[in-house]
């Protein structure tokens, strides 16, 4: 029972030093993260599940504070990073090109341990399916692969053909799960009354009916409530009875 006890007050323990480190280093996408950062977490990650696990009065101290001076070197480096455009580029590498104008940079692909069956398949998730399209083909410091297509072979936009386009803005949130968030409405010059004659206006007497609710830049209000009016739900798996 003392074990069980103590277990669970170090996994406590190492669940709320990560909850707090992480949160005091920043939040990042996983496929943004650099190499460096990716093996950074997991050695984070590992420390912290030593923590939780290993017994003893003693060793608990010792794993916490090596949790923390890891996570202190890991903020002192990023901060090292953001401030020194030399360090960042140590730390975390530079892009390096792969193709250009259509011809394979075989020398850096080999600097990179980077063949043409990976090369091949990026370019496909990214629509291209020759390589003599490209006109530049970076690796970024993450392992994506960034694509420069050539001028003739990029989609045409409203500034290629000279049609002019409106501002669009982001859609303030204005109900989320039934809440109103009421900074948001005020931040738009609104109430809550507004708000309950638009949603009468569409039928809902109800606030909790309203799942999603958000005003876009030109004042349109798109809703989304828990019981959608959909006729037939299309059915894409092919697995019977799923």
């Amino acid at each position: 029972m003392t074990g069980i006890i103590e277990v669970t007050l170090q996994t406590v323990l190492a669940f709320t030093a990560i909850l707090v480190y992480t949160r005091i280093l920043g939040k990042q996408q996983i496929g943004q993260l650099t190499f460096f950062e990716y093996i950074t977490g997991i050695t984070f990650g590992s420390i912290a599940g030593v923590l939780a696990t290993d017994i003893g009065p003693q060793k608990t101290w010792l794993h916490f504070i090596g949790l923390t001076i890891f996570a202190t070197l890991t903020y002192l480096l990023g901060w090292i990073s953001l401030v020194s455009r030399p360090a960042r580029k140590i730390i975390g590498g530079e892009p390096t090109v792969l193709v250009h104008n259509g011809m394979i940079l075989e020398e850096n692909m080999r600097k990179m341990r980077y063949n043409l069956d990976e090369l091949q398949m990026q370019l496909r998730e990214k629509n291209i399916f020759n390589i003599g399209d490209v006109e530049y083909a970076l690796l970024e410091p993450n392992g994506n692969l960034a694509v420069l297509p050539k001028s003739q072979k990029r989609p045409l936009t409203p500034a290629d053909l000279g049609i002019p386009t409106t501002y669009e803005g982001l859609q303030t949130e204005l109900v989320m799960d039934g809440e109103v968030i009421h900074q948001n409405l005020q931040q738009m010059g609104l109430d809550e009354q507004w708000l309950q004659q638009e949603l009468l206006k569409r039928g809902i007497t109800d606030l909790n009916e309203v799942v999603y609710a958000a005003l876009d830049s030109n004042g349109s209000l798109y809703l989304d409530v828990k019981k959608d009016q959909i006729g037939t739900i299309s059915d894409i798996t092919d697995m019977p009875g799923s």
